[in-house]
Parts: structure tokens; sequence; C-alpha cells
């Protein structure tokens, strides 16, 4: 525990984006159980049904409506300690070795993504399989495991081949442990937590999907910051466009060649690093997608 905290702290001086989603899960699971604690204290017995009502992912699509907020907020809710400290180590993990070849903003995206694409999927099982017919009104879901997962699978992906050490068992691929994570969550559907297992697999698929595109020239992250860019009223960038238009001299002709010729250049390093690995690449290639990353 000690050699994970240290790592934990490292990380949250290195990578700011990392220590937001962490500190938001924590806060989130400290908020709420302080105020179920005085909720028990005062006899007030409606502070579970609302973090249920309010924070909750229903199934029950005419609920999802009028709170469509829950597909993102159940991914920072935790029923209780353990199911936050083991969501919390695994994200951990995910992401010391998701930031070894991505950056910040691509892991916000990844976990924000991954989770919402967990909880469709969630949404449309539970309304589709006839076996949740009698349970869909009332069911719901939390956690950010598909949120983990996403990220996992999604490193997983990336860099099979990548060893990790175990105390006692030795050092084992990613993609053994990302198919292992998959098959244990596929066979654990069950009816005690069916929601929860279904929704890890949707967060996985997204992962999968995500560094499929990624390695064909399309970052799902660019489009969901340019998305989030529409809400950030601090930026000025009318001010920094012309700014930039009239220092400019090229035309929108030579722009659009320079970014084909760095996605050329990025496919090719990405191709080399799924055929042989990160190790294979030169000096500039290195240089080259950590620049692009950026």
């Amino acid at each position: 525990m000690n050699t994970i905290w240290n790592d934990i702290k490292s990380n949250l001086k290195k990578e700011g984006n990392f220590t937001k989603l962490l500190y938001i899960n924590i806060a989130i699971f400290l908020l709420f159980k302080t105020i179920t604690v005085f909720g028990f204290l005062f006899n007030i017995n409606d502070t579970n049904n609302f973090i249920e009502s309010y924070l909750i992912l229903p199934s029950n699509l005419s609920d999802l409506v009028k709170k469509p907020w829950t597909i993102i907020t159940y991914m920072f809710v935790h029923k209780d300690f353990f199911h936050l400290l083991f969501n919390m180590v695994w994200f951990h993990l995910g992401s010391k070795l998701f930031l070894q070849y991505f950056n910040g903003k691509q892991l916000i995206s990844t976990y924000i993504l991954g989770g919402i694409f967990g909880g469709l999927i969630y949404i449309i099982a539970f309304n589709s399989f006839p076996v949740f017919s009698n349970v869909v009104l009332n069911a719901k879901v939390m956690g950010a495991s598909a949120s983990v997962l996403a990220i996992f699978i999604a490193i997983a992906s990336y860099t099979p081949n990548t060893h990790i050490s175990f105390p006692f068992i030795g050092n084992i691929k990613l993609k053994h442990i990302a198919i292992t994570l998959v098959v244990l969550d596929f066979l654990s559907i069950s009816p005690e937590n069916p929601g929860g297992h279904i929704s890890h697999l949707g967060g996985a698929l997204f992962g999968y999907v995500y560094i499929l595109l990624l390695k064909k020239g399309t970052d799902l992250s660019i489009n969901f910051h340019n998305l989030l860019s529409y809400f950030n009223f601090s930026k000025k960038p009318n001010l920094t466009r012309v700014h930039k238009k009239r220092r400019s001299r090229k035309t929108d002709d030579d722009y659009r060649n320079e970014k084909v010729n760095r996605q050329e250049k990025i496919n090719f390093i990405l191709e080399k690093i799924s055929k042989s690995g990160y190790d294979s690449l030169t000096k500039e290639e290195k240089e080259l997608l950590f620049k692009e990353s950026k």
C-alpha cells in the first residue's frame, strides 16, 4: 500500500487531470457519506433516496429523460469504501500506464466517454433483454468501473505486450490481464449485479474502439474537448485567432497539406508500435509522437 500511495502522490504532482478525477471521486464519496450519517443522526430517511434519485443512472427511459445528467454523475458515485478503493486502485494502475503514452486530456476523455458508453450499453441491455423486463423500472447503476476499465483496455490495446510485475505471480502481459478482466465481467453477469458488469463491458468496448480509431488517425478526445470548449466562457478565442491570422502567411491548403503529412507520419509510427513495440521507434519518432500527443 505504501508503494501505491507513493506512486499516487507522484502522479498527483505530475498530472493535474489525474488529480481532478481522483479528487472528484473521493470528494463525492465523502460528501454523500457525511450526508448519510447526518441523515441517520437526525432521523432523516430520504438522504439515500436523494442520492439514488438524482445521481445514479436509471435504466428506465422515462426516468432518464427527466434526469439526463445521471449519465455523467453515476460514474463518480460509489456504494461503499471498498467499492471506491477497488476502482481507484485500478484507476491508478491504468492511468499510470496510460500517461506514459498519452496526455491528461486524453485520459479525461477516455474516462468520461468510457463511462458514458458503458452507461448507454447498460441502458440498451436492460431495455432489450427479456430477463430484465421485471426490474427495468427500478434498476440503477453507479461507480467508476466502466470508466476505469475503458482506460485499462485502451492502454492494453495500444501496447498489448507491455509486462506488469505482480508479487508471487511474476510478469504478465497487459493483453492477458485485459482479456481476463473482460471474460470475468462477462461470466459474472448474474441476478446479483448484472447492470454493473454489463456497463463494465461497455466501457471496455469503448477503450478498444478508441485505440482502434486512434491508430487510423481519429482521436475522439479531440472532438470531445472541442465540444467542451463551447462551455468554457473564460477563453478569448476571437482575439487569439485574429492575431494568429495576421501573423501567418500560410494558405488554407498549406495548413491542410501539413496536417495530412503529420498524420501520415503519426499513422506510420502507431503502426510500427503495434508491430514491434514502442522501443523500436527512433529518437526522432519518439519526439514527434510526444509532440503530437501534447
